[in-house]
């Protein structure tokens, strides 16, 4: 979720740290064509999708972080009594074990920047709108720093089961950030399975929800999430989600600098975005290819520090 100057410059910088560029926000976050909007979609946002929103996370003026900055996006959400759920819930309900309401929203954010605390939480409170916080383990203040995320202040153990008592879902989001569809899958599966365990001695109880860093994922780490247990998985996809997206690559819109609340509005209604193409992994494949090749002459080591 990055959607300031602060934010654009941080994760330009994690980037860098990864040795990789990231995507446009007109492009899926494989690098493939954002969506397309099938014809049904443009009136009205159709019951079978949901909105999942992958909101910002860094502040962008002093004082205020990104979240409070888009107050009027959240707004949207709650004056237009869009049905708010946890990324959990709305997985729930594509299983078939519970009734989804019409046209659901979720909101996302990833990372685990202490001011979410400040600054985020606040403003989804007043609203009484739940959301799904993604951490990654290794940037948690106070433990042992193993992220390629840059130095930054970030939420401590101690803070999250505050945010799960406050209606914020808590998700793993590997434990250095690092793009894990190009890493081997012994490494793939301790990301996936080290930020779930920390998470789960944290709050004692099991994590059912990840998103995957930067949204890349491919079919062997989607098949490792299910294997270390998760039953939901985000990636981006700037897209709406609906009933075709496997449950381990779930589809967000990410909320950018310049998306004010028409956008949101537009998001949500339907005209403002589709569904994913099926066809979008073929680009996607050789976005992957072009961020291996720029890995393996730059190189990729999370830093540790303590």
């Amino acid at each position: 979720m990055r959607s300031s100057s602060t934010g654009r410059r941080t994760r330009q910088a994690a980037d860098a740290q990864a040795s990789t560029t990231t995507t446009n926000q007109s492009q899926t976050s494989d690098g493939a064509p954002a969506y397309h909007t099938p014809p049904e979609t443009l009136a009205r946002r159709p019951s079978s999708t949901s909105a999942m929103l992958q909101g910002p996370t860094r502040e962008v003026v002093p004082g205020g972080s990104a979240m409070s900055a888009r107050a009027p996006s959240l707004e949207s959400c709650h004056v237009y009594a869009w049905p708010p759920l946890t990324v959990s819930q709305l997985a729930d309900g594509l299983r078939g074990g519970g009734q989804l309401p019409d046209r659901p929203v979720v909101i996302t954010v990833d990372d685990g920047f202490a001011d979410f605390a400040d600054h985020a939480l606040p403003a989804l409170a007043e609203r009484k709108l739940p959301s799904t916080l993604y951490v990654t383990t290794g940037a948690l203040a106070g433990l042992r720093w193993e992220c390629v995320l840059p130095p930054a202040q970030m939420l401590r153990p101690a803070d999250l089961a505050g945010l799960e008592a406050a209606g914020v879902e808590i998700g793993a989001h590997s434990h250095t950030h690092r793009q894990l569809d190009l890493l081997s899958s012994r490494e793939a599966g301790d990301e996936l399975a080290r930020s779930r365990d920390i998470l789960a001695g944290i709050l004692g109880h099991p994590i059912r929800s990840f998103a995957y860093p930067h949204g890349y994922w491919r079919m062997r780490v989607r098949q490792l999430a299910g294997t270390v247990g998760y039953d939901s998985a985000c990636a981006v996809g700037n897209a709406l989600c609906s009933v075709r997206d496997h449950q381990l690559a779930l589809s967000r819109l990410m909320i950018g600098a310049c998306d004010d609340a028409s956008v949101v509005r537009a998001w949500l209604d339907g005209s403002g975005a589709g569904v994913l193409s099926p066809q979008r992994r073929v680009p996607a494949f050789a976005w992957r290819q072009y961020r291996r090749a720029h890995r393996y002459v730059r190189g990729a080591r999370p830093r540790q520090t303590g």
